[in-house]
């Protein structure tokens, strides 16, 4: 990876990418992560990168020494229910801006995973089509939102345990399918995508 922080004339720049914007189940999470720009090699070395490139267990590894490396980083998250009112890519906008705003240090710029600039942001920003695979950062941030919600989604998983969610993490797997379409949604499911549309909501375990 040639990281795009190199090119960049500002010293704090912050990756900015999400997670969970094609699950069924669960809140979409976002990360911002701020590096020194003299650690990037470094973070490179480590085997920072795409956190969909990694085993869980790499992830869960990395994730303490970019949060002891990063000047500063923050999680920023959007609710089923915002996800349901706004849609999934404006609900997704929000979360990041909401990471951003939550950062302890305000960044120079932001490197936006995707195409899609964030709206209401008074913060120089650039999107970055396959950003994970562009800037260290934006990898960076990408595993901090993936072990954020997967460590929430296996916590939710000892409630609905029908739906098998510590395996799926909430996407739409056949096994996931099945189990919706016998027991229908939890509150946590996304009524506004179609396998979750019209479907009953059951409070609690059957």
């Amino acid at each position: 990876m040639t990281s795009h922080e190199f090119t960049c004339q500002e010293d704090l720049i912050a990756g900015v990418d999400e997670v969970g914007r094609g699950a069924l189940f669960g809140i979409v999470v976002t990360a911002a992560v701020i590096l020194p720009k003299t650690a990037i090699i470094e973070c490179q070395n480590w085997g920072i990168k795409d956190s969909k490139k990694l085993s869980a267990h790499r992830r869960e590894l990395l994730v303490p020494q970019i949060q002891q490396t990063a000047i500063a980083y923050t999680i920023g998250t959007a609710t089923v229910a915002e996800i349901d009112d706004l849609n999934i890519l404006q609900a997704t906008l929000l979360a990041m801006r909401r990471a951003i705003k939550g950062l302890a240090i305000t960044p120079e710029l932001c490197l936006i995973d995707g195409n899609k600039s964030i709206p209401d942001l008074d913060i120089p920003q650039q999107t970055l089509v396959k950003g994970e695979d562009k800037s260290v950062s934006i990898a960076a941030a990408s595993i901090l939102a993936k072990v954020w919600r997967d460590r929430l989604t296996i916590e939710l998983a000892e409630i609905y345990p029908m739906y098998h969610l510590a395996k799926n993490k909430g996407y739409g797997t056949a096994q996931h399918l099945m189990a919706i379409e016998k027991y229908g949604i939890t509150p946590e499911h996304r009524q506004s995508f179609s396998p979750c549309q019209g479907r009953a909501i059951h409070m609690s375990l059957p």
